[in-house]
């Protein structure tokens, strides 16, 4: 165990560095409970919440200001003052949060095997139907069109997918998963838009991402899968893309996602200046045990996790 917590703090020393502008000490390792939420980074609050609601049918639940050098601190911001706004669709949340204080935007060329990469995955009851909800609304897609992932691959086959951006141009994915497939809760509404599966990132190494992932936060293996083929090329809107994908959960919540591409091996590592007031920082919400200290801290790629307690 001290081995371990050795090595989850080699990991994530940099992290805590990186979002303060002051050094800070080193996080300790924590058990991951749950991935209790995801967080995206928005530019205009109300429109976020009024494109997540309105057009994917979440709910918005709460909200809440920010504000004090706490905060600072907290973001490794200046300015670290906010407005976060909670949704929630089915039994997963995701919070918006708007800060006064801007950053970038999503870089206008991201590509999916680019590491800042990250998205949420929306379970549907219809393919057809939620496609055609979102070209009604315009919402710009990502993807070719809706693909079916062919049945060769014994873990993906029969799965409906696409990918498209909400309006801050953070990519957002729609998942049918076929009889056979996903988790049996999803067949029990008749809902159009039912919850959050997953999260995705991006990563370069998974084997690293996994020592971080499985064996510094506790989170199990739960399936991996080799995707290639033109499918998979539309979806991701990545030609010749071949994906090691590899899926971790925590005990309870949203799973998490590593897409290592194989290939093309041409994706873009995290800017080392990416602030949590830029447009492409997301945050996975871990709940560890009470006792511990809130802290954000980033994976091997640069991946926001934020840790906090019970």
């Amino acid at each position: 165990m001290l081995r371990l917590a050795l090595t989850f703090a080699a990991l994530v020393l940099p992290a805590v560095l990186w979002l303060h502008e002051t050094p800070a000490p080193a996080v300790t390792a924590a058990r991951v409970e749950a991935v209790d939420a995801i967080g995206l980074t928005v530019s205009d609050l109300e429109r976020a919440v009024a494109f997540y609601t309105r057009v994917l049918t979440f709910e918005k639940i709460a909200e809440k200001t920010l504000n004090g050098p706490e905060w600072n601190a907290f973001f490794g911001l200046r300015d670290g003052r906010a407005k976060v706004a909670t949704l929630k669709l089915g039994d997963e949340r995701i919070e918006l949060i708007a800060f006064g204080a801007r950053g970038r935007p999503v870089p206008k060329d991201s590509r999916s095997n680019d590491r800042w990469f990250q998205h949420i995955a929306i379970i549907v009851s219809d393919m057809e139907k939620a496609h055609d909800l979102l070209l009604r609304h315009q919402v710009p897609g990502i993807s070719a069109s809706p693909q079916r992932l062919p049945e060769w691959n014994p873990n993906a086959g029969g799965i409906h997918a696409y990918y498209f951006r909400d309006p801050d141009g953070h990519p957002l994915e729609i998942l049918d998963f076929p009889p056979d497939k996903g988790d049996p809760r999803w067949a029990r509404t008749h809902r159009l838009f039912l919850g959050i599966d997953h999260t995705a990132i991006t990563v370069a190494d998974t084997g690293q991402s996994l020592r971080f992932y499985r064996d510094g936060l506790g989170m199990r293996l739960k399936g991996e899968s080799l995707n290639h083929g033109p499918e998979q090329e539309a979806l991701n809107d990545v030609p010749g893309a071949r994906l090691r994908i590899t899926t971790l959960a925590a005990p309870a919540g949203i799973a998490v996602e590593l897409l290592e591409y194989l290939e093309p091996r041409t994706g873009r590592p995290m800017p080392s200046d990416l602030r949590m007031n830029d447009l492409a920082a997301w945050r996975i919400i871990g709940v560890v045990p009470s006792g511990e200290k809130p802290s954000l801290v980033r994976d091997p790629d640069g991946h926001v996790v934020h840790l906090r307690p019970r």
